[in-house]
């Protein structure tokens, strides 16, 4: 059972500390802070699950609204457009959001994902993807038992590597993207997802990925 704020003394200190490292409201650090005692690692997990929680209860909402970030890379040679949608107007005019925006895109520029989420992996790539490793692994004389469970662990890394989702945030690696968002999402109160994206390199033929609504990949300006 969660310990209520008011048996459990919370310094200033702390909450301010969680606040830093999570970008979470003041009443939710002192709550998370007052369940786990004190115990700002275990804080952190507390906000994680709520975020992830209140995920769920708003992922079915529409999110039609939102904004375009974007970042450009110093010296101009990468750039990155990347759509990402709330619920209203409201919430996409606010600085945490414009900051989400900006750190997404920037967070793209440097890890440059294939995709959004992992549902948007084709099944001829999984597949092709899954023959490579289990050709690596009968390699080194390993059984059939143990090299589907090689592939199936290869396969989580490339998920990682490649989906925009599952990718740790290059400004917090203990945090996914996902996860990211969730706290966004429980201290904005509303539906956030990135529906698409675009990273440019000099040189490089463009990237592009759009989300699970169908949309059409943002297209370059000519």
């Amino acid at each position: 059972m969660a310990t209520n704020p008011e048996q459990f003394n919370v310094p200033a200190q702390l909450v301010k500390e969680l606040r830093e490292r999570t970008g979470a409201g003041f009443n939710d650090c002192r709550n998370a802070l007052a369940e786990a005692k004190g115990d700002v690692e275990r804080a952190i997990d507390v906000l994680r699950r709520k975020g992830q929680a209140a995920a769920q209860k708003k992922a079915q909402r529409e999110a039609s609204e939102g904004l375009i970030g974007h970042y450009i890379h110093a010296g101009g040679k990468i750039g990155v457009v990347v759509e990402v949608n709330c619920e209203s107007d409201f919430v996409a005019r606010t600085d945490d959001f414009q900051k989400l925006c900006h750190d997404l895109a920037m967070h793209i520029a440097a890890l440059d994902p294939r995709y959004v989420r992992r549902e948007e992996v084709t099944p001829e790539i999984l597949e092709h993807e899954r023959e490579i490793y289990r050709e690596q692994a009968r390699s080194t004389g390993k059984p059939e038992a143990v090299i589907e469970k090689i592939v199936n662990g290869k396969m989580e890394k490339f998920y990682e590597e490649n989906c925009l989702y599952e990718q740790h945030f290059i400004k917090d690696e203990s945090l996914t993207v996902s996860e990211l968002i969730n706290q966004m999402i429980a201290k904005l109160g509303e539906n956030i997802s990135v529906r698409r994206f675009v990273r440019l390199k000099v040189g490089e033929t463009a990237s592009a990925s759009s989300g699970t609504t169908g949309a059409a990949a943002l297209q370059p300006v000519r």
